[in-house]
Formats: structure tokens, C-alpha cells, sequence
């Protein structure tokens, strides 16, 4: 990738997150991969009440751990 491509989508948002909250988005996919038969708003919901993530930096690790666990 470029330095003048800009990352688009959920993976903008992984540099404010590790920044915000002190752990890699490999901590967040790991902590996931435990409770990956909750549906995407359940996940969100949990990522903001267990961990108090904000909406959307949860909403955005949820949504690229969803594509990655189809994907594989």
C-alpha cells in the first residue's frame, strides 16, 4: 500500500483504538473469538458494557472480525 492509499472501513478506526485503549486489535480479536456465537449487536453490546468501548470502535472491530471469521 501507498502512504497516499488511506485505509477504509473498520480498519480505519484500529489506530484510535489500540491508541484509546491500550491493546492491539489482536487483543480485541482474541477476546471475540470467545463469545463469537453472540450475533453482531450482542458483540458490540458486550465489547461497550465489558470493556467500555465506545459505539463505534466497537461496531468497527465487530464488523472486520465478522468478515475475517467468513472469510477463513
Amino acid at each position: 500500500m501507498s502512504n497516499d492509499e488511506k485505509v477504509k472501513g473498520p480498519a480505519s478506526y484500529f489506530p484510535s483504538i489500540e491508541k484509546k485503549y491500550g491493546f492491539p486489535v489482536a487483543h480485541w480479536f482474541d477476546l471475540l473469538k470467545e463469545q463469537k456465537d453472540l450475533k453482531h449487536m450482542e458483540l458490540v453490546n458486550w465489547l461497550k458494557t465489558e470493556h467500555k468501548l465506545g459505539h463505534g470502535h466497537a461496531n468497527a472491530l465487530v464488523a472486520h472480525f465478522r468478515v475475517q471469521e467468513d472469510s477463513s
